[in-house]
């Protein structure tokens, strides 16, 4: 990887997926890529157990929060590579974008989960998140 490049990770309510994702990615490329999330309805926080799975991993998402596209840097919006939609359950938000290349990861909404069930089903999502990374890193 040569120049940096931009990564959004798309998804409805951009608590959840999307930001494990970003935390995962920023923690994974490092300073090869610049990387944002947004949601195509956002929800207005994150949710507790994102900021928790990723900090039993060392990756601090505290301060990160819950934003639309509109929300983003037209710079940043303007040299996007890649944009990752992380949808199973519901329909995918689409991002107008001529010259970014689109890829779906569907992951299942942790934050759907049951109460009691929301720990292991967030360390699932990251889990899956980072093997997808890991992968798409390699790829690269």
């Amino acid at each position: 990887m040569a120049k940096q490049i931009h990564i959004l990770f798309l998804c409805v309510a951009n608590s959840a997926r999307s930001q494990l994702a970003e935390g995962l990615a920023k923690n994974i490329f490092g300073e090869n890529a610049i990387i944002e999330s947004a949601g195509s309805v956002p929800s207005g926080v994150v949710q507790p157990w994102a900021i928790e799975s990723l900090k039993e991993i060392g990756i601090d998402i505290k301060n990160n929060w819950s934003k639309s596209t509109d929300q983003l840097p037209l710079s940043f919006l303007a040299n996007l590579d890649y944009v990752i939609t992380l949808c199973a359950e519901e329909v995918c938000p689409v991002l107008p974008s001529k010259s970014a290349k689109r890829i779906h990861w569907p992951i299942q909404d942790p934050a759907s989960a049951n109460e009691n069930q929301k720990q292991q089903a967030f360390q699932e999502a990251r889990e899956q998140i980072r093997s997808r990374l890991i992968q798409f890193k390699k790829e690269l």
